[in-house]
């Protein structure tokens, strides 16, 4: 930091308030989990697959913590169902990685099983500030 300022943990959550979500936390814990599977795949789908799987992935903790950056509540959610398509695209992506035989049943089982969970608290959250949702278009 500059001018030799320090922030310690609790200065960094107020100022980064998605730090303290478990959603974005295990959506972190996701992106790593996913980028460790696919050092495993063929180098052919480098810039195919891989790459917007990559994407995807990266996607939902970045908009989550976008989100949580907005002040009002309509732009909270804006980037929050962001991150619930690139739920879906990923979701999408691991069935075309299992079909192709890139994922066996247990590594799908286990990736498909964090990303629904993930899933299912995006959703959670959204529901829970949809009615605070007051700004006009």
């Amino acid at each position: 930091m500059s001018e030799g300022k320090r922030i310690v943990g609790r200065q960094i959550a107020e100022e980064r308030p998605h730090r303290r979500l478990v959603i974005w936390q295990k959506s972190v814990d996701l992106v790593v989990n996913v980028y460790k599977t696919l050092k495993t795949f063929p180098k052919s789908e480098q810039y195919n697959l891989i790459s917007q799987i990559q994407r995807a992935v990266v996607s939902i903790p970045s908009n989550i913590a976008e989100g949580c950056a907005r002040r009002s509540s309509k732009e909270k959610m804006q980037f929050w169902i962001i991150a619930r398509g690139s739920v879906s695209e990923l979701d999408t992506q691991f069935e075309i990685c299992r079909r192709l035989g890139y994922f066996d049943e247990k590594k799908f089982e286990v990736l498909n099983g964090n990303l629904a969970e993930v899933s299912r608290m995006l959703s959670g959250l959204i529901r829970s500030r949809k009615g605070g949702v007051k700004d006009k278009e």
